[in-house]
């Protein structure tokens, strides 16, 4: 029975993966846009709604993220019951501002290309679709929910796959973030900004790509140093750098949600807040919730 609970634990982490790969796109859309020669031309309203699409692609990414640090930091890794509700609650609840900042996103586009009538009737048909698609037909659908196989010590073979998963799940978060760092600064919006927005903008750059290094280091720990083997030692070292690396992922998104919302509002204040608001928010998902539940699930452990 360990074995199918290991597995139902590793269908919902893919589940995850697969969904955080869609989003990808938009969030990465969602940085580069404001920086873009046309986008001073936008509407105060698409101007805002870009920010908007922002905020909601951060909270569907982070809820995506969230189920991976609760199973690595609240159940330490273990196959556990709470570990697979979590994760379908979070992921369920990430389709939602996802849908909405698709929507968003549409309005900017089709606004500028064929003006308010349009971009709001494109928008509006995005996100019913998305909504009908991704939570209509699930509970159109929606069967009674077997219950789980009795909770047991996870072997070592199943904890490593779902490490190296959860390190997937993470890493395109990073991903997106990344590669918009790097071609922000060859812009010449960029160069317009204050000089101290443009630190902010390099420090979230060395933030992500720090991110980003610590989540690959695993696999190719395992493949150098374990030669692909099934080691304790390694998952010790694979779970810490896993964990790890959400903290400078974190700073990097926001320090680049300030950037944004500068870009949006031209108001200092508003880009801080913005930017602290989102750390803190991250910070609450990825650890304090684990961490608050972390003693609950060491009876199991």
């Amino acid at each position: 029975m360990t074995k199918e609970l290991d597995a139902k634990l590793k269908t919902a982490l893919d589940e995850s993966r697969l969904l955080i790969l869609g989003a990808q796109v938009l969030f990465g859309f969602a940085f580069q846009g404001v920086f873009q020669e046309l986008f001073r031309n936008v509407s105060p309203a698409s101007r805002w709604l870009q920010g908007a699409a922002l905020a909601l692609l951060c909270a569907s990414v982070g809820l995506l993220i969230a189920p991976s640090m609760y199973h690595r930091v609240a159940c330490r890794g273990q196959s556990r019951h709470r570990a697979i509700h979590v994760a379908g609650t979070l992921t369920g609840w990430s389709l939602l501002p996802f849908t909405l900042g698709l929507g968003a996103s549409a309005f900017v586009v089709f606004d500028t290309m064929a003006g308010r009538e349009f971009g709001i009737a494109m928008g509006a048909a995005l996100a019913a679709t998305g909504l009908a698609l991704l939570f209509g037909l699930g509970m159109a659908l929606r069967k009674q929910a077997k219950p789980f196989p009795p909770e047991s010590e996870t072997p070592l073979k199943p904890r490593i796959e779902q490490l190296l998963t959860e390190a997937r799940v993470i890493i395109p978060g990073g991903q997106a973030l990344l590669g918009f760092q790097f071609v922000a600064t060859l812009t010449k919006s960029f160069h317009d900004l204050p000089g101290w927005v443009q630190a902010v903008h390099a420090a979230g750059l060395i933030a992500v790509a720090l991110s980003v290094l610590l989540l690959m280091t695993p696999a190719a720990l395992h493949r150098l140093a374990y030669h692909g083997e099934d080691d304790p030692e390694f998952f010790r070292i694979g779970s810490g750098l896993v964990i790890a690396a959400a903290l400078p992922l974190a700073l990097g998104i926001a320090a680049d949600i300030a950037v944004v919302f500068h870009v949006v509002s031209k108001d200092t204040a508003v880009a801080i807040l913005s930017g602290v608001a989102a750390f803190l928010a991250l910070m609450m998902a990825w650890y304090v919730f684990p961490l608050a539940h972390r003693g609950a699930s060491h009876g199991n452990a």
